[in-house]
């Protein structure tokens, strides 16, 4: 029989628990003297899945996309990455573009064993079917003590209607022409601001020149315009915590007479000229729905996308101090 002393060992492990490496360690011929210290986290809750960077650590990852509230139990402490992606906000009718949803990205968030964390999936918000109502904002996401608030609505051609709102990104403006009042064409400001960015202006030309401001995004703010071509959509961002480059939270593209502006990149949807619907934002990317342009008549705003969290850590485990190792053979 040998006897070895060891300071530590590094264990990586299906089984993510201390008594399950505990039990794999003695049937290797190991009996620690003290039992092993699981570092990584370990959690249940949303849809999990595996994978491998090009580092070769493995990584565990909870995605939520249902809308609602739902949990995260974890059961060993330490810290994990999280992205809270808040729904986009609705495009106007005759209107600006919805903004996309906010967008919170924390790569040390701590969590304690034994506590259980609240994980919120904010809608997006309802593309204005009348003109006397803008886009709707989306809906906040959270997790935790991390708020994502949702993307501001874009703007409807109607005095007082016309600013886009303030949200995670600001909505697109509606296009003014001599009918409604100075102001009644701007986008609306990022609140909080590092969330996103605000929306863009519309035109301010007289009729044909109709042109609505884009939403912003999570990471550019949404066009202006002075002519009848819509404002674009701000760009999201991308990232790469649930394993593949993905962006986020684009902004809708604003309504036109001529020539729609187009969506974000991050699922911000087009916008639509006369009298087609405009395009909603795509779920579970927080993309703002885009700004109609209702002649004659017809033709609603994009409904905002859905929104998303995504929570990882990695799956390896050390133990440490294990004392002196037993060899039985």
């Amino acid at each position: 029989m040998t006897v070895t002393n060891m300071k530590s060992v590094g264990i990586r492990s299906r089984a993510r628990g201390s008594w399950p490496v505990f039990a794999a360690a003695l049937a290797v011929g190991m009996l620690a003297g003290t039992a092993p210290r699981a570092e990584a986290v370990v959690a249940t809750g949303g849809t999990v899945t595996e994978m491998t960077d090009a580092g070769g650590t493995n990584w565990i990852i909870h995605t939520f996309t249902t809308v609602g509230t739902t949990n995260l139990t974890v059961t060993s402490s330490g810290s994990v990455d999280v992205l809270v992606v808040a729904g986009g906000g609705g495009g106007g009718r005759a209107g600006g573009g919805g903004g996309g949803g906010g967008l919170v990205c924390s790569n040390a968030f701590p969590v304690v064993a034994g506590n259980t964390y609240t994980v919120t999936v904010g809608a997006g918000g309802a593309g204005a079917t009348a003109r006397t109502t803008r886009g709707s904002n989306g809906n906040p996401s959270t997790f935790g003590s991390i708020v994502a608030m949702g993307g501001g609505g874009g703007g409807s051609y109607l005095e007082g209607n016309g600013p886009g709102l303030a949200g995670g990104s600001g909505g697109g403006g509606t296009f003014r022409n001599n009918t409604l009042s100075v102001g009644q064409n701007l986008g609306g400001a990022a609140s909080p601001s590092g969330q996103g960015y605000a929306g863009g202006n519309g035109s301010t030309a007289a009729t044909p020149a109709l042109g609505a401001g884009g939403g912003g995004g999570a990471g550019a703010a949404g066009g202006s315009t002075t002519t009848a071509t819509g404002g674009n959509g701000g760009a999201g961002l991308s990232y790469s915590i649930s394993g593949t480059a993905t962006f986020y939270a684009g902004g809708g593209g604003g309504g036109a007479t001529t020539t729609a502006g187009t969506g974000g990149t991050g699922g911000g949807g087009n916008g639509s000229k006369d009298g087609a619907h405009a395009t909603a934002g795509t779920a579970n990317t927080g993309g703002g729905g885009g700004g109609s342009r209702d002649n004659p008549n017809t033709g609603f705003g994009g409904n905002g996308g859905s929104g998303i969290v995504i929570i990882r850590y990695p799956e390896t485990l050390v133990v440490e101090n294990v004392g002196p190792v037993i060899q039985l053979w």
